[in-house]
């Protein structure tokens, strides 16, 4: 989405929230501007909570808020939109957010942090993050000194998925380095496949599958303590490490015969479809660069028996010194206010129990060291998950640690500019820096 667009998106909301606070909707952290209501407050047991994730996501994770209702008495009602992220900022800015968010961008929770919109966590909740994750996951969820957020679904993205039964009857094997995936790439053409099938394409935020490819080649072209440099401004966004990794990305990109259609498509197709090239009669595709969530996109035959029909990868390593990092993403739950049962219910949420059903169902990960990864469906997301909790070297995504202005506007658009051929890797960078709040 380009920012002007996103920006009249914000105004036409913005009007329509200041009509709202003109009526008395309320002020900062959900607290309300009437006092006559007090009782029906403190007898009322529903939660609103709103995200961005929907459809079969959505479904899952209802099924987690029914199992806290049944056993709790609150009603917890989930909303999702797919304009989440514009509406939880006039929300806020209105006086009117929900509960509980589940926010994709910890900068947006600085952010809002910052503006005195949340409420840190209490110490109990604070001490069941302390018993159920790493110690990073506490750290993500932190701002100045305050844990603010609980992290339950995430997603693990450094991950190649192959047909298993075509690659087996191509003879192609695994590659562990960057050299070996380039022959493989060449190999695949020869024999006149398209190695990858990208999709850049998701409404309002086209464009975060670029910047995903992006984050994985930073880790493994400049390593991780250039990444955290990156991702707080420490460098500049055009800078040599970065511009290196958008070329590491370009060579794949913007090469006609390496992916699916060629870089308009990239554009063009949307993210969850860009799995199903690889499991079509014939295959068109070979390999598809995802979060292990990408499974639950996959054609409904495939998704039957995943083990049989599937296979992973890591994305192999550039240079050995750094092995091969593992990048990460995932909601991070935020309270807006502290009515009766939102505490309980971000409680709940760092237990295996708030997990475990949809860990069963499959298309999900979650950081729990407490977890038992018997209860992954399958052996391919059980072991995925064993490398996420095992990880010695993982970065969360780089686009949600950044300002929202740059990690959900500039970074998205310029990855969109650069394999369209409206910009080259300079420009593109450049403009990025551009944005960075000074």
């Amino acid at each position: 989405m380009k920012k002007s667009m996103f920006t009249k998106a914000v105004l036409v909301l913005s009007a329509s929230a200041l009509v709202m606070m003109v009526t008395g909707c309320g002020g900062k952290g959900g607290e309300s501007s009437s006092g006559s209501s007090g009782k029906a407050k403190a007898e009322d047991k529903t939660i609103r909570i709103e995200g961005a994730f929907r459809g079969e996501e959505e479904a899952r994770f209802q099924e987690i808020v029914k199992i806290f209702n049944e056993k709790s008495g609150y009603n917890v009602v989930y909303t999702g939109s797919p304009d989440f992220e514009v509406q939880i900022q006039v929300e806020t800015q209105a006086g009117t957010p929900p509960d509980i968010a589940a926010l994709p961008q910890p900068g947006t929770m600085k952010r809002f942090a910052d503006a005195g919109y949340l409420k840190p966590l209490p110490s109990d909740v604070v001490s069941a993050i302390d018993a159920n994750y790493a110690p990073v996951w506490k750290d993500l969820g932190s701002h100045k000194g305050q844990v603010y957020g609980i992290f339950h679904r995430v997603n693990a993205k450094s991950f190649v998925w192959y047909n298993k039964k075509e690659w087996a009857k191509r003879g192609y094997t695994i590659p562990k380095t960057w050299d070996e995936l380039k022959k493989l790439e060449d190999k695949m053409v020869s024999d006149g496949i398209a190695p990858w099938s990208i999709g850049f394409e998701s409404a309002a935020a086209t464009g975060w599958v670029g910047t995903d490819w992006m984050e994985d080649m930073m880790l493994r072209t400049a390593g991780p303590d250039v990444y955290d440099k990156w991702v707080n401004h420490e460098i500049a966004f055009n800078d040599p490490a970065v511009l290196k990794a958008l070329n590491y990305c370009g060579e794949v990109f913007l090469n006609k015969k390496y992916v699916l259609g060629g870089p308009n498509n990239i554009i063009a197709q949307n993210y969850g479809d860009s799995v199903k090239p690889l499991f079509t009669n014939p295959p068109t595709a070979m390999m598809n660069r995802q979060g292990n969530f990408i499974t639950g996109f996959m054609q409904d035959e495939i998704q039957a028996n995943l083990e049989e029909n599937v296979g992973v990868f890591a994305l192999p390593s550039v240079d050995a010194k750094w092995g091969t990092p593992v990048l990460g993403g995932g909601d991070q739950f935020v309270a807006f206010t502290d009515k009766a049962g939102v505490k309980e219910f971000l409680t709940f949420l760092t237990t295996w129990e708030a997990c475990a059903p949809w860990a069963r169902i499959g298309g999900a990960l979650f950081p729990h060291k407490t977890q038992n990864f018997d209860d992954y469906g399958n052996s391919l997301e059980r072991e995925i998950a064993k490398i996420l909790v095992n990880a010695t070297v993982f970065r969360f995504d780089a686009s949600d640690l950044m300002p929202t202005e740059v990690g959900s506007g500039s970074f998205w658009t310029g990855m969109v500019n650069y394999v369209s051929g409206a910009e080259n890797a300079e420009q593109c960078l450049k403009t990025i820096e551009e944005t960075w709040p000074r």
